[in-house]
């Protein structure tokens, strides 16, 4: 009897190992390919004739990236791919640009590039909590540079595919129906069977895609990503070179893997469907829906319940038909110190602390309802303070993790003050 393969995500880096380029670490992944991990790993591919570069980290990592790539090959850059207009692929594209130089995007990298511009106060903002390193890190010269945001107007805009000769080597540059961002290409060398994906898939290949995000990002559509899988499973790989972490060696691997990632977003997005037409609340199917053995996934960067509440609104919007409230501009909290005043902070917060183990969530709840009467109130704030450990205690989550920790700093920031 053969054994089914276990996911890829159980024996590969979590997604506690993504770091920003503070720490860049770096080295070959293949025959004439180099990675520089930082935000998101920047790759270089030498030829005789040349150099090709995809993805060029944040501003103020491309000066790192580039100095490691000068060490390796000193070779003119003929050519920059970027594999979508996240701030973390192009922002190092005017530190590598040498005259000459083509930088390739996807036709609808500009019109990324714009929508990341437009709201850029709050999304650095709202990203804050996960990334305060390498937000801070913009304030620090690294490699002997002031660090610069690009914001780069590509020279080739691809619409389905290009592809070029580079010394040698064919490189063919093929655009994605659907993926992380509207914008997103993966880079096919089919003489040496290796495709660099990037984050294509989301920030972890083989965890459940991040259809929506804690820091704020337009949502993305399962279906077009199914697509998008199965152009990968179809080039037939033998090698994958994502945005975090080494590479993924061996077809078959490759292939498993694409074919549970597929199926496992496609029942998610069936169960949703399904519920929505049951008549069932969307609390209800975040509760309830989950993935059958077969399908497995981690959930280091997306999560089920979250994803299902992604698919949930990008087929019905905000309105969830539970209360007249969600209406109007009077969110639940405006009430809570009324709430307060008629239940007792005291009361309130003993009730949060009892539940503070074993029912976090609703021990936040309450906690927040006394804290809204008196902020400083020490036994609410204590209360949730040990309900966020206790979550802390069972995420496994990146944005989760992160979140949890900004809220427990803070609670105990509060706890110190008051």
């Amino acid at each position: 009897m053969t054994m089914a393969r276990p996911p890829l995500w159980r024996s590969r880096p979590t997604a506690f190992d993504i770091q920003p380029a503070t720490t860049v670490r770096h080295g070959p992944v293949a025959d004439g390919i180099f990675v520089s991990e930082g935000t998101t790993n920047s790759y270089l591919v030498v030829t005789p004739a040349g150099r090709l570069v995809v993805n060029t980290g944040l501003g103020f990592e491309a000066p790192v990236h580039k100095a490691y790539f000068d060490s390796v090959d000193r070779g003119p850059l003929r050519w920059i791919v970027l594999t979508q207009g996240h701030v973390d692929h192009v922002g190092g594209v005017d530190c590598f640009r040498e005259p000459g130089t083509e930088v390739v995007a996807h036709a609808l990298n500009p019109a990324q590039q714009a929508d990341d511009a437009r709201i850029q106060p709050f999304r650095t903002r709202r990203s804050y909590f996960a990334w305060a390193a390498a937000i801070d890190g913009k304030r620090r010269p690294q490699g002997g540079a002031v660090p610069v945001q690009s914001r780069p107007t590509p020279t080739v805009l691809v619409r389905d595919r290009f592809a070029f000769e580079l010394g040698g080597l064919r490189v063919e540059v093929i655009a994605c129906t659907g993926a992380e961002t509207p914008d997103s290409l993966v880079v096919w060398l089919p003489d040496r069977r290796t495709l660099i994906t990037s984050n294509v898939f989301s920030a972890l290949f083989g965890h459940f895609p991040n259809l929506v995000t804690l820091r704020g990002d337009r949502y993305r559509d399962p279906l077009p990503y199914v697509v998008t899988l199965d152009l990968v499973r179809g080039l037939a790989p033998e090698t994958l070179l994502i945005g975090h972490g080494g590479p993924i060696v061996g077809r078959d691997a490759i292939a498993d893997e694409l074919d549970r990632m597929k199926g496992a977003v496609l029942h998610v997005h069936d169960a949703v469907v399904a519920a929505m037409n049951a008549g069932q609340d969307v609390w209800t199917a975040m509760r309830e829906i989950a993935l059958p053995p077969e399908l497995e996934q981690g959930e280091g960067y997306g999560r089920i319940d979250w994803s299902v509440r992604a698919i949930w609104e990008l087929y019905a919007g905000w309105f969830h038909h539970r209360s007249t409230t969600e209406l109007y501009p009077v969110p639940p909290w405006t009430v809570h110190a009324e709430l307060a005043a008629l239940a007792g902070p005291d009361r309130l917060a003993d009730a949060a602390a009892a539940r503070a183990a074993t029912a976090p969530v609703e021990a936040i709840h309450l906690a927040e309802v006394a804290l809204a009467a008196e902020p400083a109130h020490r036994g609410a704030l204590a209360a949730s303070l040990a309900a966020h450990r206790t979550l802390r205690g069972r995420a496994v989550n990146f944005w989760e993790t992160r979140w949890l920790e900004h809220e427990i700093a803070r609670l105990e920031r509060a706890l110190g003050a008051s």
